[in-house]
Order: C-alpha cells, then sequence, then structure tokens
C-alpha cells in the first residue's frame, strides 16, 4: 500500500485500485492543488476544503454516504458521525471511511468535531492506520484526538487537518499532538510512504508527512 499526502485532509490511496479521500482545490485554503489520479473518491462531507472532486484526475466512482461497499476487491465501510460536540447542529454530520485492502484496515474519521461513541467504535472495530484532525478549532484538538486514538489503539497514527505554511484556516500545529508521544516513536515519512502489513509495529508509530 502507498499513501501520499496532499495536504490538510486529502491523501490518496495506492492499493491497485487508487482512492483520493476529501480532495481540495488549493487555491481557496492557501495551498497547491493536489495532483492526484483515482479509480474512487470518498468525501467525508460538503465542506469546500473537502470536495472539490473537480480536481481530481481519471475516471471515477464518488462515495459520501454511510454504509458498505465493495469496489475492486477493497472492502469500504461508511460510518456516520459529527463535525461537533452538539449531535451535529452546529457544523453537520460527517461520514468517516474505513478501508480494508492487502490485510490493512485504514480509517479517515474527516472533520471529527468529537470523541467517538461507544457504538461508533463498535461499529468501527479493528484500525491499523488511523488518520485524524489535530488542529482544532472546527475539529477535534490534540487532546481528543489524542483520545480517539487511545480507545481505537491504531498501529500507525497520521495526523492532519493543522497547520502548514500557507494555509489560511485558523488551524493548531501538529507539534501541539505530538507531544503525547514518544519522540521515539515519531516519523517523518516526506509526502508519500509504502508498506505492507508486516511493517505494521506492535507499538503504535505517529507518521508525520510533509508536503
Amino acid at each position: 500500500m502507498i499513501i501520499r499526502w496532499h495536504g490538510h485532509s486529502c491523501f490518496e490511496i495506492d492499493t491497485g485500485a487508487r482512492i483520493v479521500i476529501d480532495p481540495h482545490d488549493g487555491r481557496s485554503i492557501g495551498l497547491r492543488p493536489p495532483r492526484a489520479s483515482a479509480d474512487l473518491v470518498l468525501i467525508t462531507h460538503d465542506h469546500f476544503d473537502h470536495n472539490a472532486v473537480r480536481v481530481v484526475n481519471g475516471s471515477f466512482k464518488v462515495i459520501k454516504e454511510p454504509g458498505e461497499y465493495a469496489f475492486s476487491g477493497i472492502k469500504i465501510k461508511g460510518i456516520k458521525a459529527y463535525h461537533d460536540t452538539e449531535n451535529g447542529r452546529r457544523r453537520g454530520e460527517i461520514t468517516m471511511f474505513k478501508v480494508i485492502s492487502e490485510g490493512i484496515s485504514l480509517l479517515h474519521v474527516g472533520d471529527l468535531g468529537h470523541v467517538l461513541l461507544p457504538d461508533q467504535i463498535s461499529e468501527i472495530g479493528h484500525v491499523d492506520v488511523l488518520m485524524t484532525p489535530v488542529g482544532g478549532t472546527y475539529t477535534v484538538g490534540p487532546k481528543e484526538a489524542y483520545e480517539n486514538v487511545k480507545l481505537l489503539k491504531p498501529s500507525v497514527i497520521i495526523p492532519m487537518h493543522y497547520k502548514v505554511p500557507g494555509l489560511s484556516l485558523n488551524l493548531g500545529p501538529v507539534d501541539d499532538f505530538l507531544k503525547f508521544f514518544p519522540e521515539s516513536s515519531v516519523i517523518y515519512v516526506g509526502s508519500s510512504v509504502e508498506f505492507t502489513r508486516e511493517d505494521l509495529m506492535e507499538s503504535p508509530q505517529v507518521w508525520v508527512f510533509s508536503l
């Protein structure tokens, strides 16, 4: 499996089929537009910095809703959650997406705004790789993100949706989240990483991507 980060919450996952999650258009948030191709695009919610399907290349299918799906041998599960701590009354609902391929389970929680509820944790099940916002303001901040890490117990945590150079949104830095982990567990992987299930460690690691 190859994971590429295109900034903010946008990731490209290459596992035979190419999956792009939450594409942004770049210019609206002060970043470079993603240069990604897809067979499948997953949209966690229809906010402008997460639903710019027009920037993605290729002939692809789009999934936005909760439910169970299969695509080119990949299992996908959409799970309902909220963009705030008030059951969506302030910012609406989101769809977290769990992707299972090559024996690896990956969860992208979109703009999750709360600590996960017991029924959501049960529905999610086992997670190897967790992609979580950590920048606060519109989503969980560092502390709440860490609470979700403790609940899900993934092997790999990938922070997203935090302040980077050029970003026009008022978000906190990734370093506020990294303080919860020993330095030895924080790995700077560049813009992409290729790995197999055998590469996953028993002790959790935080993979920090760069643009």
